[in-house]
């Protein structure tokens, strides 16, 4: 593939937007993969140098939640298996399922979704460390990171979205540490994805090294935001994120 500045131009600052969104609320790959679309990728290497620029960025942002004590081992670890076994469940389904059953399903999660974050109630901005990692804790983080890894597998958008909403309102951790969690399950996934794509040989290395320092500044930017500011400038991220995959849902359904 030849590369031209154009492509680096559309791109790069597309992937560092991409980077501050999903650092905070999850969601960066409705900006980066249509980035990498627009400008001129055919679909499989978008995908694949995707998965290189989010896996840069998602580790920088991970470090981070790392460094400030956000992470919980005894937490993360039996997550990231659930989710790892989730999505490639849902990659196996896909093949044999209609997206459409998806897109449906999405059309009820959705506002239910946005329901969560808009209620204080559910969707607080506890003290970081509050919350005790207990049997139950275990099990809902396990579960939701399987449910969430199962549809990343199927279809995708909004997986680390769904992560912060499930371990904040059903785990009852804080918006930091469930941030935190979100992302260390996402990479985990994002890690085993480019070592497929790598020994493909799909990954446009050049440009998604560019994009991936971009996507990582994003990072850096956008989780000390959410470490600074919790929950007042994660809420609106998060709707935001909502509504983009609601029109994204919407554009498919029309363009079926």
């Amino acid at each position: 593939m030849v590369l031209t500045p154009r492509m680096f131009l559309i791109v790069c600052p597309l992937l560092f937007l991409a980077g501050f969104v999903d650092s905070i609320a999850g969601g960066g790959g409705l900006i980066s993969l249509p980035a990498y679309l627009f400008a001129g990728l055919p679909v499989h290497a978008a995908i694949a140098t995707n998965k290189l620029s989010s896996a840069c960025g998602t580790s920088l942002a991970t470090a981070r939640f790392v460094k400030n004590g956000l992470i919980r081992p005894k937490l993360v670890l039996p997550g990231i298996a659930a989710a790892l076994l989730g999505s490639a469940l849902g990659a196996r389904l896909s093949l044999l399922a209609d997206e459409r059953l998806i897109r449906a399903i999405l059309f009820v999660v959705l506002p239910a979704a946005a329901f969560v974050v808009l209620n204080p109630r559910l969707f607080p901005d506890r003290p970081a460390g509050g919350g005790r990692t207990d049997g139950r804790t275990l099990a809902v983080c396990a579960l939701a990171a399987f449910v969430i890894g199962l549809y990343d597998g199927f279809y995708g958008p909004g997986t680390g979205t769904f992560l912060i909403i499930a371990f904040t309102a059903f785990a009852r951790l804080s918006v930091g540490e469930a941030n935190a969690q979100a992302k260390a399950i996402n990479l985990s996934t994002n890690l085993s994805s480019l070592a497929v794509f790598l020994a493909g040989g799909q990954v446009v290395i050049p440009l998604g090294l560019a994009a991936a320092a971009c996507n990582m500044l994003g990072n850096y930017i956008g989780s000390g935001l959410a470490l600074s500011r919790g929950a007042k400038i994660t809420r609106p991220i998060i709707l935001t994120v909502l509504g983009l995959l609601l029109i994204k849902l919407l554009y498919e359904g029309f363009a079926a």
